[in-house]
């Protein structure tokens, strides 16, 4: 944590899930001890790389900085990326959100749907072609 406590861009931080972060393991789905997690707060990955502080510190000085995203790291994204972040920064908060609900449900509930039929027809063509 030493290493990067000066850092403008990279947070290295040790929270302690059976004291006061509960909550926070709990939103970052922390099933066991030690986890490592990286990447944007809204968007955490679980690291699988080594332990050794060498390995640590080589993933952290490759991995860790700006990442695309609105504001001042727009320059970071590629075109299509860009354009649908400026496209959605001219929308409201809440009219985001709308879509943000939709394609959840489009992903948690169509989806599923969609695949089953797709078996069904497929297992159909594949009777009609015999």
């Amino acid at each position: 944590m030493d290493a990067f406590k000066d850092s403008p861009t990279a947070l290295v931080a040790d929270v302690d899930c059976t004291a006061g972060g509960e909550a926070l393991c709990t939103k970052f789905e922390v099933q066991g001890y030690p986890s490592i997690k990286y990447g944007d707060p809204d968007d955490m990955k679980d690291y699988q790389g080594g332990r050794s502080y060498a390995d640590l510190k080589k993933f952290a000085e490759e991995n860790l900085g700006p990442t695309c995203g609105p504001g001042e790291n727009l320059g970071l994204c590629d075109a299509a990326t860009k354009a649908k972040i400026e496209a959605y920064t001219k929308m409201s908060a809440d009219k985001l959100d709308g879509k943000i609900r939709k394609a959840a449900k489009d992903f948690e509930v169509e989806m599923p749907i969609m695949k089953k039929v797709v078996g069904y027809l497929k297992a159909k063509e594949g009777k009609t072609d015999l």
